[in-house]
């Protein structure tokens, strides 16, 4: 049974990611495989201190975070996934604030003892797979070409060993205050899932 891992980066209950990423919960679900969803804004983490403990031994296996949270936990539902689905809005051009400071908490998955002039992945091959979900306000196609946000979503899988087996960049957000997802975007979301399950 295929094990996924949904990291949800929005700041806003039921808005257009919180909505996408509960199409494919169900979509796994129904295709057999087993979900779990982290919600960053109700998961409580640390920001990284940028001591470079977690970087100095070698190998593999993730780095010791000098922190006492929840990443821990976070870390082991990474390593037991098969797959992820990592999901976040634009802020600013750029992923959402609690989504980079997940990101940056990443640093256990790099190697970077003191004198080595920058880090290495730990995991060197891309085992995995992922699906890449981005929102804005501005349509989708600019979302791609100019916001950081697909960009930044992907060197989160590359950083756990992960290669993106797709991207959806859901645009124009902000027409109402409620937004709904279109049925063009439920199917596309669908469509991810079902590839991200079958690409094991």
């Amino acid at each position: 049974m295929t094990q996924l891992l949904a990291v949800n980066g929005s700041y806003r209950e039921n808005g257009a990611i919180d909505q996408a990423v509960e199409v494919a919960v169900q979509v796994a679900r129904e295709a057999g495989a087993t979900i779990e969803v982290v919600c960053l804004r109700d998961f409580e983490i640390e920001f990284c201190m940028n001591c470079r403990h977690c970087t100095q031994a070698p190998g593999e296996t993730p780095g010791e975070c000098v922190h006492e949270d929840r990443m821990r936990e976070l870390v082991q539902m990474i390593e037991a996934a098969d797959g992820y689905i990592l999901a976040s809005p634009t802020n600013f051009y750029s992923v959402t604030a609690i989504f980079k400071r997940f990101m940056e908490r990443l640093v256990v998955y790099a190697y970077w003892p003191w004198g080595m002039f920058s880090p290495k992945y730990r995991k060197k091959k891309a085992t995995k797979k992922a699906m890449l979900i981005a929102s804005s306000a501005a349509p989708g196609l600019m979302g791609r070409m100019f916001y950081g946000t697909l960009k930044q979503l992907k060197m989160t899988a590359m950083t756990v060993g992960a290669k993106p087996v797709g991207s959806l960049f859901i645009g124009q957000m902000s027409q109402h205050e409620h937004p709904e997802l279109s049925e063009k975007t439920h199917k596309q979301v669908a469509g991810m899932v079902r590839k991200l399950i079958q690409a094991r």
